[in-house]
């Protein structure tokens, strides 16, 4: 994502989140930290290849060896096409360069497409915030994925014997 982008990201945010929508301050302001050698932040943008529109956007924030999802996002049009997947897996590979052990997130209590979408990421449920999400005083559950570099010492081999 680039500053280019923030008024079509911003079209989109608040098709999608009319009650919540980031303000283009808080899309500037995680941009400042996406470049750079000190750089702590990753947004990526995906554009529908027959019209260059803006479909869906995706970011992440990272502090030592913790990153949190900041937002992720796919115009409804492009629901079921495996983008959400695609934009988690971009963020995924930004935690492992900026060398993060655990990613959290939080997701609305009623946004069960998006949990399932974490879960099968292997995020857990780990608790919630209690009305993070104004001014509807939705809930947040907030979930946890802890990043591995190596496989487990007890992981099934593979491979014939």
């Amino acid at each position: 994502m680039r500053w280019w982008d923030i008024d079509p990201v911003l079209e989109l945010e608040h098709a999608l989140f009319p009650d919540d929508a980031w303000s283009p301050g808080m899309f500037w302001s995680e941009l400042a930290h996406a470049r750079g050698p000190g750089a702590t932040r990753h947004y990526v943008v995906a554009e529908d290849p027959a019209t260059g529109r803006i479909v869906g956007y995706a970011g992440l924030a990272a502090l030592g060896d913790l990153s949190d999802v900041q937002t992720i996002a796919v115009s409804r049009e492009a629901w079921g096409t495996g983008l959400g997947s695609e934009l988690l897996t971009d963020l995924l590979k930004a935690a492992t360069a900026f060398e993060c052990a655990t990613v959290l997130l939080e997701v609305r209590v009623d946004n069960a497409r998006a949990q399932k979408l974490y879960e099968r990421f292997g995020f857990e449920p780990i608790g919630f915030r209690r009305g993070y999400y104004q001014p509807g005083n939705i809930d947040a559950l907030v979930m946890r994925l802890t990043m591995h570099e190596h496989e487990p010492e007890n992981a099934p081999e593979t491979g014939t014997e």
